[in-house]
């Protein structure tokens, strides 16, 4: 009672437990590994199973007609663990260290017809398994299928009974594991009758072999006969490409833009010159381009609640995606570790509430806001309202079908507390310092009461153009990397190219903002002073390209299939998207908001 009845007392005593559970669970850079004595016991944890093109579709191991325990002990998982879909339960596997097994019986079994042909479609559906040995992952495929012949056709499926452990030590310490079929014959589970059991006899042997390899990051890749492909190494020469293609893209946009602008300059300044020599007309007259409009440029726009908003939460995801590369160049994330990035994301979003609520405020108070308490709710509201939106709906069909994805009631409420405690506080106190800090905002020329009539448009210089320009360079400065993070995020690939993805990280932000530069000075010289949107549209629209480019790799680069992993695809990829809107949208509003200020600081006028 006490601890409900002094909430601030309460995150400020348990904020350090907080940060520790939602944590990877080890130090960086240290490796969980456990010594052992000849012949103690080492725990073989069940973890999960599911099809082997569907990622995000995974299901509890004893959900299968196979070898269970009468009581199921589950392991106590990280917040990261449970995110990423594992449930892990004490096995019937008995391994001790350094002790070698041949063909121990595990268990028989009866099975009905029902339960043979869940495990028929399991195997046409290329189920694979994971266990997990001392936090090393185990995987292997549940049976084997064979397809041959046209004229008569053969269609084989068969049942592994029969697994051979083999894992490696160096000293005390277990370094690697894994588990083959090789030598072993399947169990056929054709030509059974519906009244008919199958009976059936599960089998393992364990061997022990010593390395000389000390430490498991250490292990070369491709030598431990991973289960999942790794071709993530192979990439540099496409990225080559794409990063001399970006730098002659910004070079000439700076160099033609830059040619441009001071020809400009120097023009309008003679023009002032001669016009304050003269009869003392209005300076308008005689004028064209972005010096006429120079009386409505830092017009405030419409909306300006829900821009800002745009702008606090865009620069969230940048403190957020920053971080976390970082995080992951001082290698603080072992891929040995179950979901050390999902709960580093999480704590980050959490941390970072104070950043959006600190942008939001300060330049909603700069362009004249008042309304500052609906500010601060609509800034909270804008990405946790759609996510939480997505994640219902992935959530339900998950738990409707019964995949280990679906988030237990206890996570739900860890990560709603963290919100409520954490997040939406930082957030108002974030709102609070920009609120009390803003000065007034710094426009180089007064604003007329009235505004000017904008001159009609050619069709190149419309929203449509400027989004589908503005949207299609920054892609393709990341196309070639984003295929590879696909296949990691949607695919069985190890990303570790931590040094790439920062650089191109850069890339992207610079293009994005050389090129709202660029369009907002071609904006501006066809007199049309609305461009405070326009710049946020320009270059987030991005973010439509990167989802389009999910639905072509769900279509033509991936073999994933099935409502469950289709929805959440979808789902999470149309979220990434909206991410990278509000990100790049940020980046080209401010580095246009710079760019305005610039020219018409330089620009002589009464």
């Amino acid at each position: 009672m006490t601890v409900l009845g002094h909430p601030r007392s309460w995150s400020c005593q348990w904020l350090p437990f907080l940060i520790l559970l939602l944590g990877t669970g080890h130090e960086p850079g240290v490796e969980g590994v456990t010594h052992y004595k000849a012949g103690d016991p080492v725990i073989l944890y069940v973890n999960k199973v599911g099809p082997y093109h569907n990622p995000q579709e995974t299901y509890h191991y004893y959900q299968l007609p196979v070898c269970c325990p009468e009581k199921i002990r589950h392991k106590s998982l990280s917040l990261g663990e449970v995110l990423d879909g594992d449930r892990m339960a004490e096995s019937l596997y008995e391994i001790r260290f350094r002790e070698n097994v041949e063909k121990r019986i595990l268990c028989h079994m009866q099975l009905n017809s029902a339960q043979v042909e869940q495990l028929r479609q399991a195997v046409e559906e290329l189920y694979y398994f994971e266990f997990v040995v001392d936090d090393l992952p185990v995987r292997g495929f549940v049976g084997y299928m064979e397809e041959s012949g046209f004229l008569p056709h053969s269609h084989k499926i068969g049942l592994w009974t029969h697994l051979d452990f083999h894992l490696e030590f160096h000293g005390d310490r277990i370094i690697f594991a894994n588990v083959s079929v090789r030598d072993v014959k399947p169990h056929s589970l054709d030509g059974l009758r519906p009244d008919e059991f199958l009976g059936l006899t599960h089998t393992y042997s364990v061997r022990w072999s010593e390395t000389s390899v000390e430490r498991r990051s250490d292990r070369r890749r491709g030598d431990d006969g991973g289960f999942f492909p790794r071709t993530l190494e192979i990439h540099w020469l496409s990225i080559i490409n794409s990063m001399v293609l970006v730098f002659l893209l910004v070079g000439f946009v700076a160099v033609i833009l830059m040619r441009v602008l001071r020809n400009d300059l120097a023009r309008y300044n003679l023009d002032e010159e001669t016009t304050s020599a003269g009869s003392g007309d209005d300076f308008d007259q005689g004028d064209n381009g972005w010096k006429i409009i120079h009386t409505d440029v830092f017009r405030f726009p419409p909306y300006r609640g829900l821009l800002c908003a745009v702008l606090g939460v865009g620069a969230q995801f940048l403190a957020l995606g920053t971080g976390i590369i970082v995080m992951a160049l001082l290698g603080m994330f072992n891929v040995h570790r179950h979901g050390a990035i999902n709960s580093a994301a999480i704590l980050l979003y959490a941390l970072t509430c104070c950043i959006s609520g600190y942008v939001s405020s300060h330049f909603y108070r700069q362009i004249g806001g008042e309304r500052w308490v609906w500010n601060i709710i609509l800034t909270t509201s804008l990405f946790s309202v759609p996510f939480f939106l997505t994640w219902s709906v992935v959530n339900s069909v998950h738990w409707a079908n019964g995949s280990t994805q679906a988030l237990p009631a206890t996570t739900i409420l860890l990560l709603l507390t963290v919100w409520l405690l954490v997040g939406f506080p930082l957030t108002v106190i974030g709102g609070i310092f920009g609120k009390n800090n803003a000065s007034p905002f710094d426009a180089p020329c007064r604003t007329k009461n009235i505004a000017r009539e904008i001159p009609p448009q050619p069709w190149y210089k419309s929203t449509l153009i400027h989004m589908t320009v503005g949207g299609f360079l920054p892609f393709s400065a990341i196309s070639v990397e984003l295929y590879y993070i696909f296949a990691t995020v949607w695919g069985r690939e190890q990303y570790t190219l931590y040094g790439i993805l920062f650089f191109v990280f850069a890339i992207l932000l610079s293009v994005g903002a050389c090129i709202s530069i660029a369009l907002t000075y071609f904006q501006l010289s066809g007199e049309d002073y609305r461009w405070w949107w326009r710049s946020v549209l320009s270059v987030g629209s991005t973010g439509l390209f990167i989802f389009l480019y999910s639905v072509f790799y769900y279509a033509r680069r991936s073999n994933m299939s099935g409502a469950v992993q289709t929805v959440e695809f979808f789902g999470y990829s149309l979220l990434t998207g909206y991410v990278f809107f509000l990100m790049l949208g940020t980046i080209s509003f401010f580095s246009s908001l710079k760019f305005i200020r610039y020219i018409y600081v330089n620009l002589k006028m009464d």
